[in-house]
């Protein structure tokens, strides 16, 4: 039996709005993100700000797991019945 046809892993109300917002954004921003997070913190750390520095570069990691997420959503969408 498939997860989605079992009615125990639903996805609750909120879960679905998210995932309808999300997957309305292009991938590619959340790989924009983390390339971008990472350049600030290069940016940081050159200008003698490490505490930031390390701060903002821990972001990369958050924002590339959203952008698996988006991915997912996009392919596999929410639970089909209504």
């Amino acid at each position: 039996m498939d997860l989605k046809d079992n009615p125990q892993h639903k996805e609750g109300p909120i879960a679905r709005t998210i995932e309808e917002q999300t997957a309305k954004l292009p991938s590619d921003l959340f790989l924009w993100a983390a390339l971008g997070s990472m350049a600030a913190s290069l940016t940081l750390k050159i200008l003698g700000k490490n505490h930031t520095a390390l701060f903002v570069g821990q972001w990369a990691p958050s924002f590339l797991l959203l952008g698996i997420y988006n991915k997912i959503v996009k392919v596999e969408g929410h639970d089909t019945e209504s």
